[in-house]
């Protein structure tokens, strides 16, 4: 036991990733004579679209299944696994692979590679409430010996707290990813936690809505009002990120993202800006048409993009506070949205944008922007101007 215990304390020195970490104390328990041939390591981990991992080691080779959150198939399969008995009962499951097995398609397949016997153990994480376990298989007749199975008890035994902290340390960089944005997320991870501490940074701006959302909130069932929320921000977020923006906050029916300077420059971030509106418009006509054969009304959005330095960092109460942008450069953008939709126009663009931006655009004219200082330049993405005379 002493001897696992120095091992993994240096092992986990020198492996960051929890994967790396599990295939090296594998590769450990073998040169150590216990006669493993398959081990599994299965963690939960909270994220919208996976409810965990499986690490699997293979006679010294290592791949990683991740479980989505939800899926008939994947139900099916956990209802017969070994894995939804230990999690029911939290006690290790051990059946010999000695002749057919009917009711576990995964332990009839490890017999048919050859294994012998199979256990899997739970892992006694701090939270309760965490499920994780380790499995072993072996191919050695007769399967694991009385000696064996007190070894690899102790063996997950000692890989638990491992396990568990960095399970911890995934869970909190996804939910910082999750509901602050990756590099906000980052920052905060980071310690970036101090109320005022901000940074200014130079960055183009984008606040986006949808149209006529409160009527029809009003008009259509709750169901049916999230489901076009989620449309929308799932179409708007992926269009934002896919060009390298970051989503901040999600107000209503309203949303508020940035594309920060790159090299001190905006050129670049005012581009991946416009495609990133040109994406999501392709995305919202699509999501029109399936809505058009569901006899579903059509959404129509807003958008404004404006470039102007802001003060990203914290702001908020003594133990309740935001990561987000705030500043003139914010408000103006606020102003820019609320004429597009004064002016029936799907998005306007400041002149501040259009400076720093090497793209076409279409000056609009001059227009006031409410609590703002004097008459500003408007522009347009070409396509969006309508023709003379009209």
């Amino acid at each position: 036991m002493t001897d696992h215990c120095h091992w993994l304390a240096e092992a986990a020195a020198k492996h960051e990733r929890l994967p790396d970490l599990h295939h090296a104390f594998c590769d450990h328990l073998l040169a150590e004579s216990l006669p493993i041939w398959r081990a599994s390591l299965g963690v939960e981990i909270l994220h919208p679209e996976t409810s965990g991992a499986q690490l699997r080691w293979i006679a010294s080779e290592t791949s990683i299944e991740v479980m989505p959150r939800s899926g008939n198939a994947a139900m099916e399969i956990y209802a017969s696994s070994p894995v939804r008995i230990v999690d029911e009962t939290r006690q290790t499951y051990r059946r010999r692979l000695t002749g057919p097995i009917s009711d576990m398609p995964l332990l009839e397949e490890l017999r048919q590679a050859g294994a012998t016997d199979y256990v899997i153990i739970p892992l006694a994480f701090l939270d309760p409430g965490r499920i994780a376990h380790m499995s072993f298989a072996t191919r050695q007749e007769g399967g694991f010996s009385g000696h064996d199975l007190a070894r690899l008890h102790e063996a997950a035994r000692l890989f638990s707290p491992y396990a568990e902290r960095h399970v911890l340390r995934r869970i909190a960089i996804n939910l910082l990813d999750t509901y602050l944005g990756h590099r906000s997320g980052e920052r905060v991870f980071s310690g970036a936690i101090e109320r005022g501490a901000v940074e200014n940074i130079r960055s183009i701006i984008c606040m986006a809505d949808l149209r006529g959302f409160t009527r029809f909130s009003d008009e259509q069932p709750i169901e049916i009002v999230l489901a076009t929320l989620n449309e929308f921000f799932g179409i708007m977020v992926d269009a934002i990120a896919s060009q390298g923006g970051e989503v901040l906050k999600f107000m209503g029916d309203a949303l508020l993202a940035i594309f920060p300077e790159i090299d001190h420059d905006l050129a670049g971030p005012s581009e991946a800006a416009i495609a990133a509106v040109r994406k999501a418009s392709k995305g919202i006509a699509e999501l029109n048409r399936l809505r058009a054969a569901d006899d579903t009304p059509p959404s129509a959005f807003g958008l404004a993009l404006h470039a102007g330095e802001v003060a990203y960092g914290n702001v908020g109460g003594r133990n309740r506070l935001d990561f987000t942008v705030t500043g003139p450069a914010v408000n103006h953008t606020s102003r820019l949205l609320e004429l597009s939709k004064k002016i029936d126009r799907p998005v306007l663009i400041s002149g501040s944008f259009a400076e720093c931006c090497r793209l076409p655009l279409a000056r609009l004219g001059k227009y006031r922007l409410r609590d703002v200082a004097r008459s500003h330049d408007v522009y347009v993405l070409n396509e969006t101007v309508a023709p003379p005379g009209k």
